[in-house]
């Protein structure tokens, strides 16, 4: 699977494709697409994380939460409809095995697991974004029937807090300036 080092790779692609059907672009509208698509404002800002050394040659991406799901028409009804994500993948064993999944939403991936060793239910994550309040406005605005959160202001941080069928709980937090 590609990451953000690819970004120059995957701008080629995106050239190539678009040209089949004849639509062009310059080389720099396609490295801005991809950053965008990694949740970066500009490809000036993705190139010096591509180009950033590691500190002792240690060097973290990102963490990927592994949620765990019992019934899969209900993650779908949460993740997909109510919080907007989309399926990038999804892997079976074979068929009638537990789903493993990764959906995805601007730079956050979640991987969604029926696998009984792969997470306990309850569990709670921390999300830091951007665009908390038109992110909550969203939410609201979908009319899910279990769930309408609410804009906390707890002093140096807005939250908006969300929790799956599953009881597992995400908060989302966007910090003040």
């Amino acid at each position: 699977m590609r990451d953000f080092r690819d970004a120059k790779a995957m701008a080629k692609t995106l050239r190539e494709v678009l040209a089949t059907r004849n639509i062009d672009i310059t080389h720099s509208e396609a490295l801005e697409t991809v950053a965008r698509q990694f949740g970066v404002e500009t490809w000036n800002i993705l190139s010096a994380r591509i180009e950033a050394k590691p500190e002792n040659g240690i060097a973290f991406e990102q963490a990927v939460p592994i949620v765990r799901i019992f019934d899969v028409p209900k993650a779908h009804e949460f993740y997909l409809g109510f919080l907007g994500f989309s399926v990038d993948w999804e892997h079976r064993y074979g068929e009638n095995f537990p789903l493993y999944t990764q959906v995805a939403r601007g730079g956050l991936r979640l991987h969604l697991s029926e696998h009984a060793g792969d997470a306990t239910p309850g569990g709670n994550m921390v999300v830091y974004m951007k665009g908390i309040r038109a992110f909550q406005k969203e939410l609201i605005g979908k009319d899910y029937r279990y769930m309408k959160p609410g804009l906390e202001d707890e002093g140096t941080r807005l939250e908006v807090t969300v929790t799956d069928p599953f009881n597992n709980h995400i908060r989302f937090m966007e910090l003040k300036d």
